[in-house]
């Protein structure tokens, strides 16, 4: 069997250091982008990470997870296709 390490809270998030995972993901992404092409890719890491975290914390729960269905990249279960104007029970 495999374990693995559950919140105590289900209504907190797994964070590494200060970062839930989503932040974490984009700070990965543009370092490790910074540390190829450095000079410009430095402001644009600072700029992206302020502002992701900066929008993220004014705006309410699976805010990311919610855009990115909008633009069409992820699919929720369950739930109606975006663009879908009326709704049949």
């Amino acid at each position: 069997m495999t374990t693995r390490k559950f919140p105590q809270y289900l209504s907190k998030p797994f964070q590494v250091l200060w970062f839930e995972m989503d932040e974490l993901v984009l700070f990965l992404f543009f370092l490790t982008l910074s540390l190829l092409y450095g000079k410009w890719m430095w402001l644009i890491f600072l700029v992206s990470q302020y502002s992701y975290t900066k929008t993220k914390r004014s705006q309410a729960r699976g805010f990311l997870k919610h855009v990115l269905y909008l633009f069409g990249l992820v699919k929720m279960n369950h739930y109606p296709d975006y663009f879908q104007q009326e709704f049949h029970e």
